[in-house]
């Protein structure tokens, strides 16, 4: 059984800890971190996403964020970020790789596979833009089913459309968008 730390609405520990289930069935709020894999391209970026796995109890089948996870009890958002990129992936980065975009809420009810899932997520985003290759990634069959590259901003736009494909949480994305126009000005500020 996963043990989460239900958190206050600024991400911090209460003392108190509940199962994932019962967060999710009851909205309780716990963290979540979740990881951005990017790449320059001439145009701006791509992002990888993954294809979550039919028998995931949310968004089965649909395309989601690099890599996430819940944060279990005790843990800190960082360790786990690291933890689930090598679980999920097979990538394994250094903590130095890993740069902080920001924070922001999950918040939503849905019902899948027939039963009610209330999300209330604190999540910690990070992003990576060191190079990996899809071939050298080994998936984690149970979470995964495949992993693609992807225009950063086609996703962006087709998401305020349909959610037909993509999962990726709006405010995750805008968080990774902003992040990256930050570090563009700035490189141009130094060059």
């Amino acid at each position: 059984m996963e043990v989460l730390d239900i958190v206050n609405e600024a991400g911090l520990p209460t003392g108190k800890v509940i199962d994932r289930d019962t967060a999710h069935r009851e909205g309780i709020l716990h963290r979540t971190a979740h990881v951005w894999i990017v790449r320059k391209t001439p145009a701006g970026y791509d992002v990888l996403l993954q294809k979550r796995s039919m028998e995931k109890e949310s968004f089965p089948g649909l395309y989601d964020t690099s890599s996430a996870g819940h944060i279990p009890a005790g843990d800190e958002p960082l360790e786990s970020a690291l933890r689930e990129l090598a679980e999920e992936l097979g990538v394994q980065a250094s903590p130095e790789q890993l740069k902080t975009a920001g924070t922001f809420l999950i918040q939503y009810e849905k019902e899948f596979h027939g039963h009610l899932f209330r999300d209330n997520e604190f999540t910690s985003v990070y992003v990576l833009t060191a190079p990996v290759e899809i071939r050298d990634m080994v998936l984690q069959e149970s979470e995964v089913s495949e992993v693609r590259w992807f225009d950063l901003e086609a996703v962006w736009e087709e998401i305020q459309r349909t959610r037909e494909r993509f999962c990726v949480p709006r405010q995750g994305l805008q968080v990774l968008r902003d992040y990256l126009a930050q570090t563009s000005k700035h490189t141009e500020k130094q060059e």
